[in-house]
């Protein structure tokens, strides 16, 4: 590693200028992902073939978040991170080498024996899907395409691991907006060519998987990190790795868990459930994906190399902020969406094959999943005061607990509620999963809530509930003059144009809303902006 780049290990930046760098990307990344799912709805509707589409596109994402997003955040950057800190640049070469050469070798095997017996997967993943004939063979095809981006996305995380240590977090940022595109492109060229587009779309998702990691593979060498091929090996740094991803592979990929626990109860709720989930989920995502991603990411390594240099207030002082920065972002964008989960739904897929009957559908799913919104950024906070400590059982066990009353409570709402039940469940054990970790952090002293934190959350929260106020008002005017704009039960919705702009007109209107009240209120200060732009060693 010695042709590394000399400024490729720059001062660490702070909490809150990582936190805008990898929000700013993701969010570049939500706003294509949500021109991704606009176009799916408007050429694949809600119905079989995009139900069979998602799901087969979720086994690849199911197994990236257990093997690549939460195992590899968890286990791969601490040892690197510590590695660098303590050993040098060699020796972090040396385990990012062996790490690469180990998970390969796994992800191939895996990858192939997944392809072969994916109609028994797809089986198990929808078995709603029995009940329509040729649903899980066509579904089984459209995985057998997707599943091999599951291998390169899994080495992309890793190279985004080595990147992330390295306070470089603009490249691996990047890497889902290639997703994006890539799919968007698919998609348009199977429309062009008026070929079957969830063969397309799953032929995207392989490419954009190839597209990452090559995307990763040159940034990487650009700084001089050049990974060498090696025989794999079981190294001790890759027996811990391993040991600490295992437990982390269940505990921090909850989220996506609940997703597949629920995909499974909606195919037995029906042609379109497993849709009107996504499409819903794909709207909740944006400010989770974001917020949670972003705090994640530049929350770990900080907190790691802190706690390795023995600057536990620095770390706890952190985890203060990151939950202030989680709940100053989240309770807003919980609140806005509750008010306008109709009309986001209206405009954003009401066009094409989308019918009002799957804009109400998609609707309502958006105001339950939009209730565990807060919990869901919570826990991307607080599972790197335990990772930052090499603690991965007590994320587990929470997880466990959270997954257990989530398939519960899934099960109990769906006769009742139906697809809606399904994602009210899933808040509610959000929720759980974020107060056990909350407590957990509280009693071993590594979460103590200061007074600039106890000060703050009440006015946010106060503020949050003027916005809600004034967006309730502003939907009234909407309806007094423009007639259902924005769709009825059994009408459709109006001008796209004049859609657009009301609810863009609602979004600004909240937004100045609340940041008005916040600022007067004192939940935030101008002053807080200040902290984007700064720079401190860590």
């Amino acid at each position: 590693m010695s042709a590394l780049d000399p400024q490729a290990h720059p001062p660490a930046p702070s909490l809150f200028r990582a936190f805008a760098t990898v929000g700013g990307y993701t969010m570049l990344s939500r706003i294509t992902g949500f021109a991704r799912e606009i176009l799916t709805a408007t050429y694949l509707g809600a119905g079989a073939v995009s139900d069979a589409f998602f799901v087969a596109f979720q086994l690849p994402n199911l197994f990236r978040s257990l093997f690549a997003e939460g195992a590899f955040s968890a286990g791969f950057v601490p040892i690197f991170a510590q590695r660098l800190e303590r050993d040098g640049p060699e020796k972090a070469k040396q385990f990012a080498d062996e790490s690469f050469a180990v998970l390969s070798s796994v992800l191939l095997v895996f990858s192939a024996l997944m392809i072969l017996i994916m109609p028994a997967v797809i089986y198990a993943m929808a078995p709603g899907f029995v009940n329509l004939p040729g649903q899980i063979e066509r579904t089984a095809e459209l995985g057998r395409i997707a599943f091999p981006y599951l291998f390169f996305v899994s080495l992309t995380m890793l190279q985004s691991g080595v990147l992330n240590a390295f306070h470089r977090y603009a490249a691996a940022a990047v890497t889902p907006v290639l997703l994006n595109v890539t799919l968007v492109a698919a998609l348009l060229i199977g429309v062009g060519l008026d070929g079957d587009r969830a063969i397309y779309l799953s032929w995207g998702v392989f490419a954009a998987g190839i597209l990452q990691f090559l995307w990763l593979w040159f940034e990487c060498r650009r700084m001089g990190m050049r990974f060498t091929l090696r025989r794999p090996r079981l190294t001790p740094d890759v027996k811990l790795l391993l040991v600490r991803m295992l437990p982390v592979a269940f505990g921090a990929g909850i989220y996506q868990i609940n997703l597949v626990v629920n995909k499974m109860i909606a195919t037995l709720a029906g042609e379109g459930a497993v849709s009107w989930i996504n499409y819903a989920d794909r709207v909740n995502l944006l400010p989770v994906g974001i917020f949670g991603v972003a705090i994640g990411v530049a929350l770990l390594p900080l907190l790691t190399r802190q706690i390795q240099a023995g600057n536990e207030a620095g770390a706890i002082a952190n985890q203060n902020r990151a939950i202030e920065i989680s709940l100053l972002l989240t309770l807003p964008a919980t609140g806005g969406i509750a008010i306008l989960a109709g009309p986001i739904t209206s405009t954003l897929f009401e066009h094409g094959a989308f019918t009002p009957e799957d804009r109400v559908a998609v609707a309502a799913a958006l105001l339950a999943f939009s209730f565990g919104l807060p919990a869901y950024v919570l826990n991307k906070a607080l599972t790197p005061g335990f990772f930052g400590r090499h603690d991965t059982k007590t994320p587990v066990k929470a997880s466990a607990a959270a997954l257990v009353v989530n398939i519960a409570l899934n099960v109990a709402f769906m006769p009742f509620l139906g697809h809606v039940g399904i994602a009210l469940g899933t808040s509610i054990s959000a929720w759980l999963n974020a107060i056990i970790l909350s407590v957990v952090l509280h009693r071993r002293g590594h979460l103590v809530p200061d007074g600039r934190l106890k000060r703050r959350i009440p006015r946010v929260l106060l503020s949050t509930l003027i916005m809600m106020a004034a967006l309730w008002g502003g939907v009234l005017l909407v309806d007094k003059f423009s007639w259902a704009l924005f769709g009825l039960p059994d009408v459709a919705s109006g001008d796209n144009f004049t859609r657009i702009a009301a609810l863009f007109a609602l979004i600004g209107g909240g937004g100045l809303v609340f940041t008005a009240s916040v600022l007067l209120l004192g939940g935030a200060q101008r002053s807080d902006l200040d902290s984007f732009r700064r720079k401190r060693a860590p």
